[in-house]
């Protein structure tokens, strides 16, 4: 449940900060420039993840009366809802289920286990249930198992511990509730263990989820008294192995609107961080763990389009990426602190359907009850766009205010999804395909507009051009221009090798008498490295510290080529034995910036008389905000600390303050007197 300290609401109303240009009345006979066009690429060849069938999900809350009625499980299945987590944020870790009891919080009538798994059957949703930590026991969560999927039979399969545990107080932030002396994320991972095990004694075949924190987000980063790492590092790698999946919480903030939709673009970063974390500290087969991403709202624009806007481009990127499950908080919520967004009233509620109720003093009610607010039409939109099966592919827009996402569906067809976040101007969109040629036909569109009430659909444009409305959602369905059957099936996720210049990329085989072709993603187009008929292939001049995403595609004798590979991400190496050597560590963080330490080694046999070391942030949201033992400074993305001189094999210290305001991909790339260090 969204708490206080991290997810604020605006007191006042919301302006945005991009408004539209006044333009100046023409002279008789000029005429108006035409909208510049952005360019959209679409590239099947790079293959992104492939869409589960819990994709698409949403939370319900025992406070809320309307949970699991037919009103409200026939909304939640028309927008394509696949999973529904219960019973509901914060309130999971006061709930008991057996007597339906949240001690110091109130439950609603009929919003009990069985109820809830009534609407979710009539949703057609899976479940994902909470088990209480912060007041439960180990017992009580097993009891709850066996009642459910030996007593019920209802195959509840994820379970979550917990909710959000680390607001329990061991930063200094207390919203959840936790009654356990110890707060510490050691205790929390003892737990998950015993729960786990007690759990999956009851039903071997469920999946137990731990919570971690979003890299990112309040305390990522934070390494509390007496622990030893981070919430994250310590719960993954002491329960790691007792654990399917890890479930985490976003809430990006954002001032505005325009600052709100420009978070999106963290995520590709933030989902990286945490996929490492889990491979560096999960210990033995942690490439099975799973993510969950089971709560994300905005602060602004929550029941009009800015919401709805990025809802369909959270849900989209985060799916494309691997996370199994994504979930808007929530179904119903109330109104909160009423402003106006865009010309439009907002309730400030984090519901998708509206709770029907007034402000305390009365002048303002939301309409009336269960009325889908924006977020509801996003989120049916993206049920029709992402289904189960579907298969995303790279999309790439050359307009910050225009987001791409793609799918190529099982039979055939390519589905390109548009979201225009400029609320003033209409943006003409011209396609261009790799690997697809569509058919020449008139595609299907369904678009969901600034204020409309319903999803439109119709016949519009052409597979070439668009043209995108402000503020609006457009969903471009394609037929492809011919269908060739008998193809070459995927090859399987490839494994890489790699230095600070090479990746040797290998595969298993597919068949017999077919040629491999490698191709490394690069925004909404794919780049050919290079085609083989064996099973691996090394790719160099490859830049040292560098992140490469790859797929590998087979092509037999025909022509004909298959499907991309699951694909494979690697990050090359800095050169070793190199001239110098830096190490950079993150010494103290406080969840927004953090002090860092610099040792650079001169490993040759002359001194230096002077130096300057160069490194680059690898996001946009990266400062340096002043140094010591060196005079820094930074210009763009790049940073620079120009020292003293450094004798022959000495080694001398140096650091910074570093601020971040999304995931904090710490460099690994510097160079000293413009020469590649080796990093360690």
């Amino acid at each position: 449940m969204p708490s206080t300290f991290l997810r604020r609401t605006m007191a006042s109303t919301v302006l945005l900060a991009m408004t539209a240009a006044v333009a100046a009345a023409a002279p008789p006979g000029a005429h108006a420039a035409a909208p510049a066009t952005t360019h959209v690429d679409v590239d099947v060849r790079a293959g992104l993840a492939t869409v589960g069938d819990a994709a698409l999900g949403i939370n319900h809350a025992i406070w809320d009366s309307q949970l699991g009625t037919p009103a409200v499980a026939d909304l939640l299945h028309d927008a394509g809802v696949k999973m529904l987590r219960y019973p509901g944020g914060s309130y999971a870790d006061i709930y008991h289920w057996r007597d339906h009891t949240a001690p110091g919080g109130y439950v609603a009538p009929n919003t009990d286990f069985d109820t809830f798994m009534a609407g979710a059957r009539r949703t057609g949703a899976e479940p994902m249930i909470i088990a209480n930590y912060g007041t439960g026991t180990a017992q009580e969560a097993a009891d709850w198992v066996r009642y459910a999927n030996v007593t019920k039979g209802y195959g509840a399969r994820y379970w979550t511990i917990g909710n959000e545990n680390y607001g329990n107080g061991h930063y200094g932030s207390a919203w959840e509730a936790d009654e356990h002396a110890d707060k510490s994320p050691a205790e929390y991972a003892s737990n998950v263990i015993a729960y786990s095990q007690a759990m999956k004694a009851v039903d071997p075949t469920i999946k137990v989820g731990a919570v971690l924190t979003m890299p990112g987000n309040w305390p990522d980063g934070i390494v509390g008294t007496g622990d030893q790492g981070t919430w994250n590092t310590e719960v993954l790698s002491r329960a790691g192995a007792a654990i399917d999946f890890v479930d985490v919480h976003w809430y990006p903030g954002g001032a505005t609107p325009a600052e709100t939709l420009t978070k999106p673009a963290q995520i590709q970063d933030a989902t990286f961080l945490l996929r490492q974390q889990i491979n560096q500290y999960a210990g033995a087969n942690a490439s099975r763990i799973q993510i969950s991403m089971t709560e994300t709202n905005v602060d602004v624009g929550r029941t009009t389009q800015p919401g709805a806007l990025f809802l369909a481009d959270v849900y989209s990127g985060l799916l494309a990426q691997g996370v199994f499950t994504v979930q808007w908080w929530n179904v119903h919520n109330g109104i909160d602190k009423v402003s106006t967004v865009a010309g439009k009233t907002d309730y400030g509620d984090y519901g998708l359907l509206s709770s029907g109720n007034c402000t305390a003093d009365g002048t303002t009610c939301e309409p009336p009850l269960n009325t889908p607010f924006a977020p509801y039409h996003a989120l049916s939109l993206v049920g029709s766009f992402a289904r189960p099966g579907d298969r995303f592919v790279a999309a790439g827009a050359d307009d910050p205010l225009v987001s791409a996402h793609a799918v190529r569906r099982t039979n055939g067809d390519l589905a390109v999804l548009l979201i225009n976040k400029d609320p003033d101007a209409s943006h003409t969109v011209a396609l261009n395909y790799q690997g697809f040629t569509p058919s020449p036909a008139t595609p299907a569109v369904a678009t969901f507009a600034d204020g409309a009430d319903a999803v439109t659909t119709g016949a519009s444009g052409t597979a070439a051009a668009q043209t995108l409305t402000p503020y609006s959602i457009t969903l471009v369905t394609l037929h492809p221009n011919r269908t060739e059957a008998g193809g070459p099936s995927a090859p399987a996720r490839p494994t890489a090798t790699v230095t600070d210049r090479t990746a040797t990329i290998s595969w298993p085989a597919v068949a017999a008498g077919v040629k491999y072709e490698v191709y490394r993603q690069n925004g909404g187009t794919a780049e050919l490295l290079g085609e083989t008929t064996g099973t691996s292939l090394t790719v160099r001049n490859l830049d040292p510290g560098r992140r490469y995403t790859v797929n590998v595609l087979a092509r037999d004798t025909a022509g004909r080529q298959s499907p991309p590979s699951p694909p494979l991400t690697f990050t090359t190496g800095t050169p070793a034995g190199a001239a110098c050597t830096v190490k950079l560590r993150d010494t103290n963080d406080w969840g927004n910036g953090f002090v860092a330490s610099v040792d650079i080694t001169n490993n040759t046999t002359s001194a230096l008389t002077g130096w300057t070391l160069t490194f680059t942030w690898p996001t946009g949201w990266q400062t340096m905000n002043g140094g010591w033992s060196a005079t820094w400074d930074q210009n763009g993305r790049t940073v620079r600390a120009v020292g003293d001189a450094l004798a022959a094999g000495a080694t001398t210290s140096a650091g910074f303050v570093g601020g971040y305001s999304g995931p904090n991909v710490l460099p690994t790339v510097f160079t000293l007197n413009g020469t590649v260090c080796t990093t360690v």
